[in-house]
């Protein structure tokens, strides 16, 4: 029994440390106190993760690539819908729908995502901060209320895969906008 007892407070103190880990992964304390656009969408968010990236390219590179989220071709205007592609639920269809809030040309994209398109009230808040002339932050602000005790469990439990989902989208848009500077860098030099 104090055998069960001990792993078992061993298992929530290595899950509550994972979890302050992967909900601001790669930002600091500082930019996850920071107001953002679209965090007065939800103004007590039950959950609110920030996790950002060091990009080697001006925002300029970045925004295109932004713009295509969810397979978007474009630029992204008030209004429209969003499709984040997952594993499919049964009988329903693949990935959740965002709508898109508020755009900033070449600064931020506020994407709201509601029932029955998404799980729960949330925003997802794009933002892109500029350092120096060739270098920018990109950081994505998720903020979610939960109506029922089940969408506390869910969101628990959905949480690491969330966080490398979020890492690998966030990471997609920095390669795509590297490559293009470089390959911009390349052709100018021929």
């Amino acid at each position: 029994m104090l055998k069960a007892m001990t792993r078992a407070t061993a298992a929530l103190a290595l899950l509550y440390g994972v979890r302050r880990y992967y909900r601001n992964w790669g930002t600091t304390k500082e930019e996850c106190r920071l107001w953002l656009p679209g965090d007065e969408l939800v103004r007590q968010p039950f959950v609110q993760s920030t996790e950002g990236v060091w990009i080697d390219a001006p925002p300029s590179a970045v925004w295109p690539w932004l713009n295509r989220i969810g397979g978007h071709r474009g630029d992204l205007t008030a209004g429209e819908t969003v499709r984040l592609t997952s594993w499919p639920r049964r009988g329903e269809p693949s990935g959740a729908s965002l709508s898109v809030e508020q755009v900033t040309e070449g600064r931020s994209l506020v994407l709201r995502g509601t029932p029955p398109g998404f799980p729960w009230h949330a925003v997802w808040s794009f933002d892109l901060e500029p350092r120096w002339e060739d270098r920018c932050r990109l950081l994505l602000r998720m903020r979610a209320q939960l109506k029922r005790p089940g969408d506390i469990f869910r969101t628990e439990l959905a949480g690491p895969v969330t966080a490398f989902a979020v890492r690998q989208l966030l990471l997609d848009i920095k390669h795509q906008a590297e490559n293009s500077v470089h390959a911009a860098e390349l052709s100018s030099a021929m």
